[in-house]
């Protein structure tokens, strides 16, 4: 792919280089000169413009990137240019940086957003997947809430602890995808049994969330 990122800083540098390093085409996009510093991603082309100007996109060519990631410090900036990289040159994918919380809202479809990466979000979600037991745990949300990455912790009082998968009525638009058993990573088969303390990866609408919780717990009620 064709990646544009916009923001040197060490977030952006950071993608830069995770990109480029898994076969990627990388093209950084910084205003400040003093942050202009190519020696320290190489492999990455450097330009020097205001990303939330159209001019300076259409020099660099963004109309041709399959994707844009808006990585500034500033969650205007990355708003701007999430709406332009959308609207004015068609970019088939927009990942927007959210620098704070109560911004989070804005970051929409309405404004040319496809992923939006909270910091704080995830910082929480992390905190809570690591000490939650027995209750659901959103990770990450895909495409504008229409799904997301949930996580459960199975406690032992679980109705389908010993069970196999298939015996978990699991509701429709919902789907495990990977089962944390210690240091292992597997990948469900109808036939593997669920164990007390097995982490269970969960993609669903946000819609479901509830009830997955209630069939995967045996909640009587959804939880808030």
């Amino acid at each position: 792919m064709r990646v544009a990122i916009a923001g040197a800083g060490n977030v952006g540098r950071s993608i830069a280089q995770e990109l480029i390093g898994n076969g990627h085409q990388v093209m950084l996009i910084e205003r400040q000169p003093r942050a202009l510093r190519p020696e320290r991603v190489p492999q990455a082309e450097w330009v020097l413009a205001d990303a939330c100007e159209v001019s300076s996109l259409e020099e660099a060519d963004v109309a041709n990137c399959d994707v844009v990631v808006a990585a500034t410090g500033d969650d205007k900036a990355n708003l701007v240019l999430s709406l332009l990289a959308k609207t004015e040159f068609a970019v088939p994918r927009v990942v927007a940086r959210v620098n704070r919380a109560e911004n989070e809202w804005l970051f929409t479809e309405q404004w040319g957003v496809d992923v939006a990466v909270s910091k704080p979000r995830l910082m929480a979600a992390l905190v809570e997947e690591a000490v939650t037991v027995g209750d659901l745990v959103r990770l990450m949300t895909f495409r504008q809430g229409e799904a997301n990455l949930v996580e459960i912790t199975l406690p032992t009082t679980a109705p389908y602890v010993g069970e196999p998968l298939r015996s978990v009525p699991l509701p429709r638009d919902s789907a495990l995808v990977a089962i944390l058993r210690g240091k292992r990573v597997l990948v469900p088969t109808p036939d593997d049994p669920l164990e007390s303390g097995d982490e269970l990866i969960f993609v669903c609408t946000s819609e479901v969330e509830d009830a997955v919780r209630a069939v995967v717990l045996g909640a009587a009620e959804p939880r808030a």
